[in-house]
Parts: structure tokens; sequence; C-alpha cells
């Protein structure tokens, strides 16, 4: 009976040893939690996503799956090791930022891979993004918003194909320090093109019981269709800078001088605005001129030729200029194929915009004619229609003929022999026909044949060689007539040298202002050549556009900092040449490898 017993507590004993050996390597196995530090954002905000794991935790940060909508950023890892009665443990955690693209409700699954293989996984979690909403106007009045956004259009009366200016305000509350990081999120436009945007002069005003720094942004809009049209809600995510809590504390505040020992806490804010609505009119068919091409503005036009005397055949330059205020793109010449007794060929263009908008300038024509019989007398009279928004009417321009002096080409007339100096006698009758000379002399030898002298062949290659380098010369001239990509390319080329020249100049004289102007214009005419669009269209979310088309990370990274730059330096301009030189040469590194990539 004992022997039962002692080997029934043996037993028991066993797997006493076998469950605490299990319980044992449990505890080493990695305990996995997911959190989100909060579970409902506005669009523009980030959230923050931690990655827990109590015990056996991997080497790498775990690669999150991929969320349509949301953008994840690894942002560092931190561990902490512990001993709790002699029992070494550790805990890392893992943390990410959640940026989201789009509104919505999103399930973000957690799985993940511990030190040993294992794969473990958490519950998902739910995050909800919301639309930023403008601020009531009771709100606003109240003082308690420390940011928002107003979008203006001044007018309401727009026709198809109309540009016009657009204002957004970035208002900042009186006790706001510093404005950074601000990036729109969204600036949708049904019915509009939006196109360049600038930065007009701060202004301080008095808003409901606050007072605030106003920052006024203006930019050009293109109406695209007729009916109803909307503009906004634009939005956008700022890092604002309060005074800190302790800022009662600070001596040097008390003084009005800046103390690096007490700065300011920042803090993010979602900026919104209202929505806009404005109702587009087609262009009306009444009294509409019959070479109408689709000009839309308010403009003049003079118009010359030259020379006016000359010979049938010869050419004559017509020289068409066209300014005002309007879509300067939309501005064609007549068609003016079916002119008689001229022959004409295709004319060029020149645009010249004025005004940091792009909606003011000039147009030049010229087109080369050339006059067919001496029966022309003059140009033709020549006029422009355009359609005027202001007034809503049409209006047409009319240039008077230009008289011309048209001569007949004639003939060539015949050499005039001179006469021979020995004439006959004066009683002698001069003979009417010569005798043929009967002794012709002792003729000559040539002993060297001419196509032995070095000079006669010079001479007859000249010819050879200069029809060879106009027939070259006139080739890549018709290839780069023929390629206005190629033109770009080469002008824009030269514009980043000549603006890197200009980055040095304003870095050594220390102007951030006009250094990051220029940068900002140099990065939107590169970036506008390789995506083959318009420069003012340009903004950061073209290096999407640019990632879809296989650049590089490194390059894309070197690309999002420099607008990042370029938006800070708005509201908090980088001071010291040194800072510059180093932008400057950043520049110039990432522009080199935007040139060879291919697009």
């Amino acid at each position: 009976m004992s022997r039962i017993k002692l080997q029934i507590f043996t037993i028991v004993g066993f797997l006493l040893l076998a469950a605490l050996g299990f319980v044992s390597t449990d505890a080493r196995a990695a305990n996995f939690t997911a959190s989100l530090d909060r579970d409902t954002i506005t669009l523009g905000e980030t959230a923050t996503l931690t990655l827990r794991f109590d015990g056996d935790a991997p080497q790498n940060p775990p690669s999150l799956s991929e969320v349509s909508g949301l953008n994840f950023g690894y942002v560092g890892n931190q561990s902490m090791n512990l001993s709790i009665n002699g029992v070494a443990s550790s805990i890392v955690t893992f943390t990410y930022a959640v940026t989201p693209a789009k509104t919505g409700d999103f399930t973000i699954p957690i799985v993940a891979t511990d030190a040993s293989g294992n794969r473990i996984s958490a519950a998902p979690l739910k995050l909800v993004v919301q639309q930023a909403n403008a601020p009531t106007p009771a709100a606003v009045a109240s003082g308690s918003q420390v940011a928002f956004m107003r979008l203006s259009l001044p007018q309401q009366k727009i026709y198809v194909g109309q540009m016009l200016t657009a204002q957004l305000q970035v208002c900042l509350r009186d006790d706001v320090q510093n404005l950074g990081n601000f990036q729109f999120t969204s600036q949708p436009a049904d019915g509009f093109t939006i196109n360049k945007m600038v930065q007009g002069q701060n202004r301080r005003v008095q808003i409901g019981n606050r007072v605030y720094t106003v920052i006024p942004l203006t930019f050009a809009l293109t109406a695209m269709k007729s009916g109803p049209l909307t503009l906004g809600p634009f939005t956008a995510s700022a890092v604002v800078v309060l005074p800190s809590q302790n800022e009662g504390n600070n001596p040097f505040a008390q003084m009005g001088i800046d103390s690096p020992f007490f700065n300011g806490e920042q803090k993010q804010v979602t900026l919104a605005t209202e929505t806009v609505n404005a109702e587009c009119l087609p262009l009306p068919e009444q009294n509409k001129p019959a070479d109408f091409s689709g000009a839309i503005g308010d403009f003049t036009m003079t118009a010359a030729a030259g020379p006016t005397n000359v010979t049938v055949g010869d050419p004559i330059t017509v020289r068409v200029q066209i300014s005002g205020r309007g879509a300067l793109d939309a501005i064609v010449l007549p068609d003016q194929s079916g002119l008689q007794n001229f022959k004409i060929f295709p004319p060029t263009a020149k645009t010249e915009i004025n005004g940091q908008l792009g909606l003011e300038g000039r147009k030049t024509f010229e087109e080369i004619v050339t006059p067919q019989n001496a029966d022309v007398h003059d140009w033709p009279q020549f006029s422009f229609s355009f359609f005027n928004p202001d007034d809503g009417q049409y209006h047409t321009l009319t240039q008077p003929a230009i008289p011309l002096i048209v001569k007949s080409a004639g003939s060539t007339p015949m050499p005039v022999i001179a006469a021979n100096n020995n004439s006959a006698p004066q009683n002698q009758t001069p003979q009417d026909i010569l005798p043929i000379k009967e002794n012709l002399g002792t003729l000559a030898t040539e002993t060297t044949p001419l196509l032995t002298h070095p000079a006669f062949l010079v001479t007859q290659s000249l010819p050879v060689l200069a029809f060879l380098a106009a027939f070259i010369w006139r080739k890549r001239t018709d290839n780069l007539a023929n390629n206005p990509r190629l033109r770009r390319q080469r002008a824009v080329a030269q514009m980043i040298e000549i603006g890197i020249g200009d980055l040095k100049k304003f870095a050594a004289e220390n102007n951030s202002e006009q250094f990051f102007a220029t940068l900002f214009r140099l990065l939107q005419e590169q970036l506008g050549e390789r995506l083959d669009c318009p420069a003012s269209s340009i903004t950061e979310a073209a290096i999407d556009d640019l990632a879809s088309r296989g650049a590089p990370e490194n390059l894309l990274a070197d690309l999002r900092e420099l607008f990042q730059l370029c938006n800070q330096a708005r509201y908090a301009p980088v001071r010291g040449t040194g800072e510059l030189n180093s932008v400057a040469a950043q520049f110039e590194k990432t522009i080199g490898g935007l040139q060879i990539l291919k697009t």
C-alpha cells in the first residue's frame, strides 16, 4: 500500500513539474497587443499606432498589411528590460504614424512575426476618418478657434472658359507664435481648374473677440463647364506653436525677449473652409462673330507688316500683337488660307505673361507672306473677335489694310559689250566680220594636272562642306521645331543652370525669401517638364505621379523634403548662409537625378 502511495506521489510530482515547465515556456512566449492613440480623427490629422511585445520580440519592425486609403510610416521603437522576483523579461514597442488619404471607416489587421518566427496576431483596430468642417460663425466670433481658413470667390457670374481669381485666407489667433508644416490635404474644385497660387501681404484684423493674423493666398481659376460649379471645401493640416503653460514664469517674456529655455507648445490643427457655389453660363450665341475662336477676356490689338516696298515673291513679315487680361492660350489667328494673291506660311506665336498669377500678358504672332503678282496693292484688313465676361458681349477689333508696293520681277537685261578702243581709221570702212587668225602661235603644254593642286581641291570642296553644314543645321532646326518637348527640355535646363547661380547669390546675401521663392519656381519648372504638364499646376502632389513612373525612392524623398522646406519658409524663414548653401547643394544634386530620369 505504501508503494502504491509512493507511485501516486511520484506521478503527481511529475505532472506538477511538467505543468510548471509548460507555464515557464509559455511565459517566455511573446504577448502581442496593438493600440491606436485615437480611434476617430479628421482628414489631415495623423493617428499613432503602437505594437507592443511582452517577451519574445522581433529585432526588426513588423511589416503592416496594406489598407486602401491609409499610409503607414514607421516612427521608431523603444525597449525596456525588467526583472521581477529574479525573472527577466522585456517590453518592446514599435510606433507607426497612420495618415489617411480619404474619409471613411477603416479596419487595420494586426499580424506580426515574433523573434522565433511564429506568426502572431492581435485584434483588428477600427479607425474612423471624418471630413473636416469649417467652424461656425459663432465659434469664430468667440475667439475659440486657434486657426481657421476662409474661401471666397469674388465673381458669382462666370462664363465657360473664363479665367478669374479666388482668395483663401489663413487666419491665426494673436497668441499663435509660429505656423509650420502647412499642407493642403484636399482642394476639390468641381468644374474648375486650379492654377498658380501666390501669397499676399499679411495683415492683422479684429474678428469677433480676438485679433487674428490673416495670410491671404490668391489663386487663379478657369471655368471648364457650364452649370452649377462648386469650389471647396479646402482642407489643410498645420502645426501651430502656442504659449506653454509655464510661460507666465518666463522672466524673458516679460522683457520682450525670446528665451531658449521657455519654448511654446506645438499643436496639430486641421483647417477646413466652407463650400463656395457659383453658376457658370455658356457663351451666348446671339451676335456671335463668325471669326470668333474662343478668346475670353479684355484685349487690345496692333498689327504691322514690312517691308512694304517689295518685288513679286519677296517675303513680307506680318506681325500681330494681342494684349490684355484673359486666357492667352485660347487666342489663335483667324484662318487666312483663303486669301488670294498671297502665299502664306504657318505663323509662329510667342506668349509673354505679366503678373504672378499669369492672368495678363500679350501674345505675338508672326507669319511670312509673299505676294504672287504685281496686282497686290495692300495687305487686307485684319480682325480679331473676343468675348468680354465683364459686360457679357462680343467685341471685334479691326486693323485697317496696310498699303503695299509690289513690283514685277521683269526680265534680266542683256549685258552691254564695250566697244573696241582700236577704232578703224577715219577713211577706212570698218569690217563687219573679222578674219580668222591663221597663225595661232606656239602652244604650251600644262605639265601639272589641275586636280593635283591643293588650292583647287580646297576651293572645290568648300561648296560641298557648306551644303552639308546647311543641311545638318536645317535638319536640327526642323527637328527642334517639330519637337516642343525637346525645346522645353532645353529651355528648362538653361533656366535651371541660371537659377542655381541665383540660389547661390541669394544664399550669400542671406536673402531666404527670394531664395525659397526661386527654389519653388525651379522645382515647378523641372517637374512640369518631366511630367509634360504646365509648371504653374505643379504642387507637392506631382511627386506621386513621378513615383508611378518608376522614380527611385531616394529621389522622391529628396523632392518631398525640398517642398517641405519651401512650405516652411513661408512662415518660418530659414536663416543663415550656411544652411541656405546646404539647401542649394541638395537641390543641385536632386535636380541632376531628376533630369536624367526617363519619363
